[in-house]
């Protein structure tokens, strides 16, 4: 029984030899490290050198009497105008311009350009209207707009036949 107890060990040492050669092998190789992902890579916090030295000034100086060069310079400034894009269903891209100020919004889309005029007070819905149709025939527009930051608006556009509305539902994309 003795011989029997030996071959049994020796063959359990054989093998645990084969496997402990075999994790030691795998341990040794170089494994190839994974590649961050994109979304990874963008929320990194990215280094930027700054330098010690002041900024070079960038602005001209200009010795001469501000009669001189009263005439030389033109400044405006637009407060009240405010664009915002909206894409539309059915397939339409809208630029609107509001015109606070003067209460109007222009509306440009690849059919054409409008100014429409503000009818009610409210400042939710904005109705905005005109007496022309989008590629400036004969018909009407209204435009009405929602929520305080102007997110979602409505056009109803006809042409001649006042019964036939086109309606668009917009949603701002900026």
């Amino acid at each position: 029984m003795n011989v029997a107890l030996l071959k049994q060990w020796r063959h359990s040492l054989v093998v645990t030899a084969l496997l402990a050669g075999a994790l030691s092998v795998t341990a040794c190789q170089p494994k190839q490290e994974t590649e961050p992902s994109l979304e990874e890579s963008i929320s990194e916090e990215q280094a930027v050198p700054m330098s010690a030295e002041p900024a070079e000034p960038s602005d001209v100086v200009v010795d001469a009497p501000a009669s001189e060069v009263a005439d030389d310079t033109v400044a405006t400034v637009n407060t009240g105008v405010n664009q915002i894009t909206y894409l539309c269903s059915p397939e339409l891209e809208v630029e609107a311009t509001y015109k606070d100020a003067d209460s109007q919004v222009v509306l440009a889309t690849a059919k054409g350009t409008v100014t429409l005029t503000k009818t009610n007070d409210a400042s939710n819905p904005e109705v905005f209207e005109g007496a022309t149709a989008i590629d400036g025939t004969a018909g009407s527009i209204q435009w009405r707009v929602a929520h305080q930051d102007r997110e979602t608006g409505v056009i109803r556009t006809a042409g001649t036949d006042a019964a036939n509305i086109s309606t668009y539902e917009c949603k701002k994309t900026q």
